[in-house]
This record gives C-alpha cells, sequence and structure tokens, in this order.
C-alpha cells in the first residue's frame, strides 16, 4: 500500500479543485417528506417526528443487559425519512461523542443528503444514553461539555461513577452494536449502508466486525479507527504543527504558530489546556483565526489573551447540556471501550497511575512535540478514566480482523485535531481498497460542517455508483 504522505498530497490535489455550492435543506417535496409509510414493525409509536414533522418518529425498544443477566429494556427514539421504497434500502447515519443522539439531527441530515434519498432511505436514532434518555452526570458536564479533553474535577467524576453505578458496563459500544442489530432487523433490512462521523464512524466499523454479512456499505467521516479512540493522543499532537501551520498559511500571518506553541508550553505546562481549546476551536473556524497571534504573545511571556480563548471556548464553545452530548454516556463507554497505559478498565484503580507515570517518562519529543509528555497523560478523558471504578469490560475484535469486503470511503478535513487524518491510515490498512478523500480547510465533521462541498460531494457519489 502506498504511504499516507503520497496518498495525501494526491487526493488534496485532486480534491482542491472540485467546485460547487453548499447543499440546501430539503424542501416539503424532496425524498425526505415523501409519504407517511410506516417505519417497520418492530418500531411501535409511529408519528410525524414533534420537531419535524415531515419524518417519521417512533421508538425501538432493546434488552437493558443484551446478555439477559439483568433485566429491564430501555426505549431508543428512532427517525426516518418516508420513502420505504428506497431501491438501496437503509441507510444508517451514526453521530459522533459518544454521547450526541440522532434523532435532532434528522432535518439537518436530510439535507445534507438529499440528493442520495431518492435511492435510499435515511435512518438514525437516539443511541442508548443519549438523548432524552441521556445518562445525566451535572459535575461532568460542566466541567467538560462536549470536550473530550477538557479537564474535569475528580469530584466530578466520582459523583458521575457513583450516579451511573454497576449500570455503566451496559454503555459499551458493544452495546451500542446489539441494539443497531435489532435496529435492522425492526426495519426489516437485509443490509444496512452505514454513514458514521466521528465516533460514529468506530462504531460503524465495531458492526461491520461483527455482523459482516449485514453492511452493504460504510462512509466513514473523521475517522476513529477500529482499534478505538487514542488517550494519548499521540496523532492530534504533532498533527498540530501541520495544522496551525497549515492554517497560518491560508490567514496569511506571519508568526510559526508551532514553535510559539511549543515556547508556550514550556513556559507555563499548559499543553493539555492548550490542545483542548484548540480542539474545541475547530468547530468555530476551522482558520483558527486569531490563534498564532495569541500563542505568539503567550510565549513572550504575555499570556492574558490565551486565558480568555480558553474561558471563550469552555463557556461558548465546548458548554452543552446531556441531551446534546451527555458526558455520563460519553465517560461510560470511552472507559468500557478503551485501551489505557495501564491496560482497561478491569484493571485495579489503585495499579493505574503508576502505569501512567510510566509511559509519561517514556514518551519522546518526536511523539510529543509541540507539546511535552504531560500533555499525553494529562487530557480529560485520560483523566476520567484514570480513576473510573474497575468494571469487567467488553472483548475486543481481534486485532487484525478486516473490515467485510464492501466499499469503504474515509473521509477527513486537513485541518481537523480530533481526529488528524493521519488516523485513516490506521483504518485504510484494514479495510479492501478504501476510497480516501482529504478535504482542504475542513475540520472535524466534514459532510455536516465543512464549507467546501467536496466532502459531500464524494459521499454523494459514492453511495450512488
Amino acid at each position: 500500500m502506498t504511504s499516507m504522505r503520497g496518498r495525501v498530497a494526491a487526493l488534496l490535489g485532486a480534491v482542491a479543485v472540485v467546485a460547487g455550492s453548499a447543499l440546501t435543506g430539503p424542501s416539503t417535496g424532496s425524498a425526505a417528506a415523501a409519504g407517511a409509510a410506516g417505519v417497520g414493525d418492530g418500531i411501535t409509536g409511529q408519528a410525524p417526528c414533534p420537531q419535524a414533522p415531515a419524518f417519521i418518529c417512533g421508538t425501538l425498544t432493546v434488552p437493558f443487559d443484551h446478555s439477559g443477566a439483568t433485566p429491564g429494556t430501555l426505549g431508543l427514539r428512532v427517525a426516518v425519512t418516508g420513502n420505504t421504497r428506497a431501491p438501496r434500502g437503509d441507510l444508517v447515519f451514526l453521530t459522533g461523542g459518544p454521547g450526541q443522539p440522532g434523532v435532532p439531527m434528522i432535518e439537518r441530515m436530510a439535507g445534507k443528503l438529499e440528493p442520495v434519498l431518492k435511492d435510499y432511505r435515511l435512518v438514525m436514532f437516539d443511541q442508548r444514553g443519549t438523548g432524552q434518555g441521556a445518562l445525566q452526570c451535572p459535575g461532568l458536564q460542566e466541567d467538560m461539555g462536549s470536550s473530550d479533553l477538557a479537564a474535569p474535577r475528580r469530584q466530578s467524576i466520582a459523583d458521575c461513577a457513583a450516579a451511573l453505578g454497576p449500570d455503566a458496563r451496559h454503555y459499551s459500544t458493544a452495546d451500542t452494536v446489539a441494539d443497531i442489530d435489532l435496529l435492522r432487523r425492526a426495519l426489516g433490512a437485509r443490509r444496512l449502508t452505514l454513514d458514521g462521523v466521528s465516533y460514529g464512524s468506530f462504531v460503524a466499523e465495531r458492526y461491520a466486525l461483527a455482523h459482516p454479512t449485514r453492511v452493504a456499505r460504510l462512509v466513514l467521516d473523521s475517522v476513529v479507527p477500529r482499534q478505538g479512540f487514542d488517550p494519548l493522543d499521540l496523532a492530534a499532537l504533532p498533527a498540530t504543527a501541520r495544522v496551525l501551520r497549515a492554517a497560518c498559511r491560508a490567514t496569511g500571518c506571519t508568526t510559526d504558530p508551532a514553535a510559539d506553541l511549543a515556547a508556550t508550553v514550556r513556559r507555563y505546562g499548559n499543553g493539555a489546556r492548550i490542545l483542548a481549546a484548540l480542539t474545541g476551536y475547530e468547530f468555530v473556524d476551522p482558520d483558527y483565526g486569531g490563534v498564532p497571534e495569541i500563542l505568539h504573545e503567550a510565549a513572550a511571556g504575555r499570556p492574558e489573551k490565551l486565558l480568555e480563548f480558553f474561558e471563550f471556548v469552555h463557556r461558548q464553545v465546548d458548554a452543552a447540556p446531556a441531551e446534546e452530548l451527555s458526558q455520563g454516556l460519553h465517560s461510560a463507554a470511552l472507559c468500557a471501550d478503551s485501551r489505557f497505559p495501564w491496560g482497561t478498565t478491569d484493571t485495579p484503580v489503585a495499579d493505574r497511575a503508576a502505569a501512567l507515570e510510566h509511559t509519561r517518562r517514556r514518551l519522546t519529543a518526536e511523539q510529543t512535540w509541540p507539546y511535552d509528555p504531560e500533555t499525553a497523560t494529562g487530557l480529560g478523558s485520560m483523566l476520567v478514566c484514570l480513576r473510573w471504578p474497575r468494571e469487567q469490560v467488553p472483548p475486543a475484535p481481534p486485532e487484525h480482523q478486516r473490515l467485510p469486503d464492501v466499499p469503504v470511503l474515509l473521509l477527513g478535513g486537513d485541518r481537523d485535531l480530533a481526529t488528524p487524518y493521519e488516523l485513516m491510515d490506521e483504518q485504510a490498512e484494514l479495510a479492501h481498497n478504501p476510497q480516501i478523500v482529504i478535504v482542504p480547510g475542513a475540520a472535524h465533521s466534514v459532510q455536516n460542517r465543512a464549507e467546501n462541498p467536496a466532502g459531500r460531494q464524494a459521499v454523494h457519489d459514492f453511495l450512488l455508483r
């Protein structure tokens, strides 16, 4: 397989010349609004969605514990477009987080995907622990909002773990994968086309590995590799230099933001806080406007604007209620799914800190520049899971198990710090002849947020060819 650098250079050149205007939302006469036919016999309470009456909503009932050991059920909200005779079947769009619901986004995503909705029925659902059934952890919600990386208070972690108790282990990705297969059956579908963004790409991959004959094709946007979230964020740390320098060139700034970032981290030891703020700010401005100037002043010993930047991102960008992104679900899922310097969350809590410190001492400047090793070991989700109670975790797929031999599109933006495009190389190695598209000037969640329409056009072409 050719190197990532070679593929990136070729694709950047190819995609950069694609022209077009942003897609508009669905009109009342579009495929998204066609008819009011049933969703599927396994979905109850079908009626027009309260906030988007052009779409049909209902409830999928799933076991709380798919093993059957713990009784009870959950009702997951489902929303679909009305075109039940879609010739290419059901397109399930999987939102991110973990912790973000799907149903509130049905109208927006139908607008982004409108050119394919004569061929597909779009399906979105609220994954367990999200939306109306969001897991509530008020302290973590205040501390982290929608961020993966903002550092929480110890008490907030303890309060959340106590509130969820032993039930937390039933909110892993493995549980969501089992829910999706029940959704497939309820829809009456033999196979699903899955379009996942960020954590949704990870869910799509894990579903495809668990049910390879039930997948028609995969769109993986802002890719989290099937190996999972890296709590050290060792792709994002060095990628920051590339991203900030590219943004600097685009805006005509006259400094070296990567060198200034490195100097700021050396001076103040605040690398984790900077990375958390930059990763949130990309949703506001993929050109990171004003950031090079802020870092240049901080590197020179004037941190006032940097502190204001931290506060702006925390209060105005990351702030979100649990119904928009549940930090309770986020923590439960990541702590159940991820592999840490100490192993898994089945490791005794008392043994974790020493393993993390051992890892910190072994990290090199090449791995972490323009940050430092303390940045990698001080990120928010790492700190949450460091102190999360010990629990049994679901088994992971075999390390080198490949995705099924179906069409796969890997999509990313060259300004994305949350899931830098370098991560796509890991996933591409485990897919069969994947198509890779990197969109210039785009940050995280290309289909939903990018001004450049090239990524959406690539998705439309991929789904319809």
